[in-house]
């Protein structure tokens, strides 16, 4: 199942996408795609319906985050190889984990803030995932079980922010707007083997990333593994796992937006997002 979330900023509703692409409700099902509705259980009944069955929305409203209420954003860091090597820092042996404010979220086509004060905005593709159920030690060989869903994500990083103003990755990837998501969430068991999906990001119709999954140097079920040994993994969270090479802070020179670029992120079976960068009016 692809599920999205359909409305104005903080008043989206559920839904998904039946075959021939169109938009159907599922409010009269569940309120939200959130938490409580993300469980095997509850995805298996709502599996069961025909999404032809359901109301019809129309026109083409905004597509939200995919996912509501989601209480923790967890990435992380170095996850390829060839990323870490034109960063020019170590390939880590063990996962770099951090967190993102999830003031951050944002749909697949709303607009990136370019700040005030921002010098260096970067962008990175990446493939995200969802917790179905709160779940601690978990090992890897059964960690694919307590995935909901994946869907494609942008980490939109102010790389100023994150190494020279006195912060790290979560003071330079928290801002509004940093972290979209979508279009739409597949359900896991849609997608068996998240090791095998193509990850590409344009700038203005140039490509700049252009990766697969199955190059990353520790795998969605061995993320669950290592994070759930040092914190409970919350149904809802969502986790980011990295991103290829191609990024601005590694070109050069280093090369990062500016008000009026158009960013694409697109990641297989998960589908594309485009974003324009917005300067944000002074406060």
């Amino acid at each position: 199942m692809r599920l999205v979330r359909y409305g104005n900023p903080g008043e989206e509703k559920p839904g998904m996408l039946a075959a021939d692409g169109s938009l159907r409700s599922v409010a009269p099902l569940v309120q939200d795609w959130s938490a409580t509705h993300l469980t095997r259980e509850t995805l298996a009944v709502i599996a069961a319906i025909d999404p032809e069955k359901l109301p019809l929305v129309d026109g083409s409203p905004r597509l939200g985050p995919p996912i509501g209420d989601i209480r923790q954003i967890i990435a992380v860091g170095l996850n390829y190889r060839d990323h870490a090597e034109e960063a020019g820092m170590d390939v880590p042996d063990h996962p770099l984990v951090f967190h993102k404010g999830v003031g951050s979220l944002a749909g697949p086509e709303d607009s990136i803030l370019l700040a005030e004060g921002s010098e260096a905005l970067d962008w990175e593709a990446e493939l995200g995932f969802v917790i179905a159920q709160d779940c601690r030690h978990v090992p890897a060989a059964s960690a694919l079980d307590y995935v909901a869903g994946y869907l494609a994500a942008g980490d939109i990083s102010e790389r100023h922010w994150q190494f020279g103003a006195g912060g790290r990755e979560g003071k330079g990837k928290s801002y509004d707007s940093y972290t979209p998501l979508g279009p739409w969430l597949l359900t896991a068991h849609a997608l068996p083997d998240p090791q095998t999906l193509s990850i590409r990001l344009e700038v203005n119709d140039v490509l700049r990333q252009n990766g697969n999954t199955s190059q990353m140097l520790f795998s969605v079920a061995q993320l669950i593994e290592h994070i759930s040994r040092f914190q409970t993994l919350m149904a809802g969270d969502l986790v980011l796992t990295g991103t290829p090479a191609g990024v601005g802070f590694g070109m050069k020179p280093q090369t990062y937006l500016k008000a009026d670029d158009i960013v694409t992120i697109e990641v297989a079976e998960l589908g594309r997002q485009t974003h324009r960068i917005v300067r944000e009016p002074r406060p």
